[in-house]
Order: C-alpha cells, then structure tokens, then sequence
C-alpha cells in the first residue's frame, strides 16, 4: 500500500470517534459550508462523495435534493461511521483511485478537503471520468495558497504523519481534469479555500 495511504487511515481512523470536535474536523467546516453554497443538485442525482469522512458533507448534500447518496473513504472506521450515522447512504472503504462503482453512474462528484491528501491525482482524474456521465460535476474544495507559501509548505508537507502529499494551485488543478476531457465551468476563492468546478465533455 502506498505510504500516503497508510499514514491517512492511522490518522483518520484515530480521530474518527470525535471527529467534528478536532481541529481537522472544525478545519473543514468552512469548506463544507463554501461547497453546499456553491453546489448545483437535481432531484434523483447520484452524488459521490469521494473522501467523505464521517458523511457529514454527503448528508447535507441529501438534505437540498432527493439523491442517490454514495460516500468513499479510504478509512474504516470513518466509513463505519458514517454509514452508522446516515444509514440512507451507502459508504464504502475504498481509495480514491479504484472506485467500486460502474462506469457512467455518477452524476456529481464531491472532493472536499481531500484533494491533497491524494497520492496520485492523474489517477483519480481518470477515475472522476469513468465514474461520471457525460456532462456530470466535479467539484473540488481545496486549500488554497499563494505561491511563495504554497512552494515552501509543499516541501514539508510529505512528512506529515495525516498522510498529506501536496497543495496545488487552481491552474494545476485545471490543468489535471483538462488533460483527461474535463472543462472548467468555474473556481470559487474565499480566504484558504479554492473550489473548481469542472464539467465532464
């Protein structure tokens, strides 16, 4: 298993009992609240939240639409979690490069606060296009960060025992989705947090 892997389910499978109540978890409120405000639901959509911690985002999500709900996160004890919590969605263990869900059977994706915490992230834009049907969302929030500090952090960021790997920047998040047929419908700044909005072709 890949060393980023490892580190994130040590990590996350520890503080998943209490998992609102840490730093991560309040960290990512904000970029839960930004997406929620940001994102465009259909009755009956199937929404993939790829990794969904405790399910918190996707069953907000469940609450602006009737939705096929679907949550993946390459923790255990977060899944068993979530799948206690909100038992009207279904979560599965799983990372984010091999999904186990049939092609074209998603309508929107959601990665939030997660996206840097992706070991190889040309993999899972190949994955994000298998799993979508043609004209389906991708949405992405992510930390965002100036150049200069995103430079620096990124060379310490491999080190991190939460499994992180790297921080990237709207145009290399574009350039990632655009290269495998994704289109940049539109990206959201405010304060640390960038959210792209892609649309599949």
């Amino acid at each position: 298993m890949n060393k980023f892997n490892e580190r994130n389910i040590r990590a996350y499978d520890k503080k998943a009992d209490n998992y609102d109540n840490t730093q991560d978890g309040k960290f990512t409120e904000k970029f839960k609240s930004l997406l929620l405000n940001n994102i465009a639901i259909q009755e009956g959509d199937s929404v993939l939240d790829v990794g969904c911690g405790n399910g918190t985002l996707l069953s907000r999500m469940a609450k602006i639409k009737t939705i096929q709900g679907f949550g993946t996160d390459i923790s255990p004890q977060m899944i068993k979690n979530a799948a206690s919590r909100y038992p009207e969605l279904k979560f599965v263990v799983s990372n984010c490069e091999k999904i186990p869900f049939d092609d074209d059977s998603i309508d929107i994706i959601t990665v939030c606060a997660a996206y840097h915490h992706f070991p190889n992230v040309n993999a899972f834009a190949v994955e994000a296009k298998r799993l979508l049907r043609k004209g389906g969302s991708l949405y992405i929030a992510e930390v965002y960060m100036p150049h200069a500090l995103r430079q620096v952090a990124n060379i310490f960021l491999p080190f991190s025992k939460e499994g992180d790997v790297k921080f990237f920047s709207p145009k290399e998040i574009e350039r990632t989705f655009s290269n495998v047929g994704f289109s940049l419908v539109n990206t959201v700044m405010s304060g640390h947090i960038q959210i792209n909005h892609f649309q599949l072709n």
